[in-house]
């Protein structure tokens, strides 16, 4: 079964997550529930508090095939390129709202793996923006945080309209 996922304002989207402290069967659980619900939506990423859970868990897949999957605890940027590249980012906890988001081109990632192993990989491109919204996430951050105070303005207005009208 698919957690649905938080709707913004829903105060654990802007809350940080804890640590986790070790792979075990219930990440390994929470991983799958929502590599499920990524491709479900279709979406390249996801983080935990997505759906309600409050621990640094991300996984991504921009591969196009659904076969790609990474899956992170505990990620962090390590290095991020000067180079940027300009996404335009969504999310499912604000349906039907997007905006472009200017992110580094480039990411080194720290992360612990599915064996529990603490790992540094490289990303580019697409995957390097989805990693990097992932950890956003897991921060307390949404997308709409990156654009300016008018287009947020605009969309979270948009975003009341839509909840108002879904009852």
């Amino acid at each position: 079964m698919i957690k649905p996922f938080l709707m913004f304002p829903d105060k654990r989207l802007r809350s940080a997550c804890a640590d986790v402290p070790a792979i075990n069967d219930e990440v390994r659980s929470t991983w799958n529930e929502m590599l499920n619900a990524m491709y479900k939506m279709p979406g390249v990423g996801l983080a935990a508090p997505q759906i309600g859970v409050m621990q640094r868990l991300a996984v991504v897949d921009c591969s196009g095939t659904h076969n790609a999957a990474i899956r992170m605890a505990n990620p962090e940027v390590i290095h991020a390129s000067a180079k940027m590249n300009e996404h335009d980012e969504a999310s499912p906890n604000l349906p039907g709202l997007s905006g472009k988001v200017e992110r580094p081109r480039a990411v080194t990632v720290r992360y612990m793996n599915e064996d529990g192993e603490v790992v540094e990989k490289d990303f580019v491109h697409l995957w390097a923006t989805s990693v990097q919204h992932q950890i956003d996430h897991l921060n307390g951050k949404l997308f709409i945080h990156l654009l300016s105070p008018t287009k947020r303005k605009m969309l979270l207005a948009k975003h009341a309209k839509n909840m108002k009208r879904r009852g």
